[in-house]
């Protein structure tokens, strides 16, 4: 297994389990302490977790955000998972918006599957994988560029489009919460947010499972602006009262 693969592994170990030790670790990927204290070191160099004498830690504050490149590690297999199933509710001829995000950017890359599309989305990553798909339109919002995110953010970018209205706006959330619906720890990125969401006559968020029943800094949606959520897997009581608060929830297959 190579350092990378394994250390994505431990990420989600982590996430699932909220805490590991160093023992466990080695027994899980046969390598030595050493090996696996390399790993710790780089994995919380680069924030996706806290280290604690002989093992680590979930790291989870409501203000943290993993930028882009940290983001693309975690759950990619759920990810895609969720862009697959995010797709089936994509037709021909939609004006979607694709919020910024991994799990977006995995569902644009299956994008050539439709035809016809128009596509609004602030995340210059996603745009770059639409250019070359004939069949898709892309309307870039223009704004201050948040560097390390691969996203613009911009009063100027919100208000410019706040006059269109498109068929289904896909957004990725960093906490969804029945209390306080979804959230993120960038306050430019919710109003972002919001203004997608007004485009939208359809609200669906991407959310992977390590997201649900927790709460970051500032609120973009209440649950009752929510159509639909695509997760990983979710627990059953918390999909039950979703889905008695009118919000459908897609758990995607494996």
């Amino acid at each position: 297994m190579f350092a990378e693969e394994r250390r994505i592994k431990i990420v989600d170990l982590i996430n699932e389990r909220c805490k590991v030790t160093v023992d466990e670790l080695c027994g899980i990927f046969n390598v030595s302490s050493a090996t696996i204290r390399a790993d710790l070191r780089e994995l919380q160099r680069a924030g996706a977790l806290t280290r604690t004498h002989g093992g680590a830690i979930q790291k989870v504050r409501t203000g943290f955000e993993l930028n882009s490149q940290q983001r693309v590690i975690q759950h990619l297999a759920e990810k895609q998972r969720i862009a697959r199933a995010a797709l089936t509710l994509i037709d021909d001829g939609d004006r979607i918006v694709l919020d910024t995000g991994t799990t977006t950017l995995e569902l644009a890359k299956l994008l050539h599957e439709r035809s016809n599309l128009t596509v609004i989305t602030n995340d210059i990553e996603i745009a770059g994988t639409l250019e070359d798909v004939e069949s898709i339109e892309v309307i870039v919002m223009g704004g201050v560029l948040r560097k390390r995110f691969h996203c613009t953010l911009s009063l100027q970018g919100t208000q410019m489009y706040s006059g269109l209205t498109v068929d289904k706006a896909f957004l990725g959330v960093n906490s969804l919460s029945l209390n306080k619906g979804a959230t993120t720890p960038d306050i430019g990125q919710a109003e972002t947010k919001k203004a997608l969401i007004g485009m939208a006559n359809r609200v669906i968020l991407l959310c992977d499972s390590s997201k649900i029943d927790r709460v970051s800094f500032v609120q973009f949606a209440t649950v009752d602006q929510i159509d639909v959520v695509i997760t990983d897997g979710i627990d059953k009581g918390i999909q039950a009262a979703f889905q008695e608060k009118g919000v459908e929830v897609v758990v995607a297959g494996r």
